[in-house]
């Protein structure tokens, strides 16, 4: 296959990291992650979320807009965990209608995001995880991050309804969703299987499969 720009979406929990490097594994795919630990801006913003959620929007564009560059030119194909499109659509909205950016912040911010995204390189595919909040809640139960604690089910809600919103009117690439409230990629090596033909026939125009357990 030809080189490949893969971005993966979706809610928190809903598989992202998990399918990033076992595709990556799999494939030899060149892989890349959300920054996080070296995130100078993440402990501030968690101490005190109006002062500081701006300042990490501005962060995770950059971060984001340099991360979808280098694996775009890079002659191999490559998979990137979360997309630079879901900052705006989903994490900056939500902080926004949640009261955490002003409206001033949010139009600047989103005068900037536009402008940067109109010199990236289209992604090749968009691969959208999906999966009921109850489910999202029990994963991030089960794999103990202290700064994921606190996460209200609420708040999934809301980003799922966004997710739901962007979906609807995403375009700069083709989109793949799959369902992974019964998909276990990472223990299941059918489930990884079909998880990687269904990513390979969408990438080559291939008619797509129907998931059958």
């Amino acid at each position: 296959m030809a080189n490949h720009l893969v971005l993966v979406a979706g809610n928190i929990g809903s598989g992202k990291t998990s399918l990033t490097e076992r595709i990556g594994a799999r494939l030899g795919w060149r892989t890349a992650y959300e920054s996080v630990s070296d995130n100078p801006y993440l402990p501030d913003f968690y101490a005190d979320m109006s002062k500081w959620s701006f300042h990490l929007q501005v962060f995770f564009l950059g971060h984001r807009a340099e991360q979808h560059l280098e694996m775009a030119r890079d002659p191999r194909s490559a998979i990137i965990d979360r997309s630079i499109y879901e900052d705006a659509y989903i994490f900056a909205r939500a902080l926004h209608d949640m009261g955490n950016i002003s409206e001033r912040d949010y139009q600047t911010y989103r005068i900037v995001f536009d402008q940067i995204v109109q010199t990236l390189p289209p992604p090749s595919l968009l691969v959208y995880l999906k999966a009921p909040v109850d489910v999202l809640v029990e994963r991030i139960r089960l794999r103990g991050r202290s700064m994921e604690s606190a996460i209200d089910p609420n708040y999934l809600k809301r980003l799922e309804s966004y997710y739901d919103d962007w979906m609807q009117s995403f375009d700069f690439c083709p989109v793949l969703t799959i369902r992974t409230d019964d998909l276990d990629f990472v223990h299941t090596p059918k489930h990884l299987d079909l998880v990687v033909k269904r990513i390979q026939d969408k990438l080559t125009g291939k008619e797509e499969m129907v998931f059958v357990d």
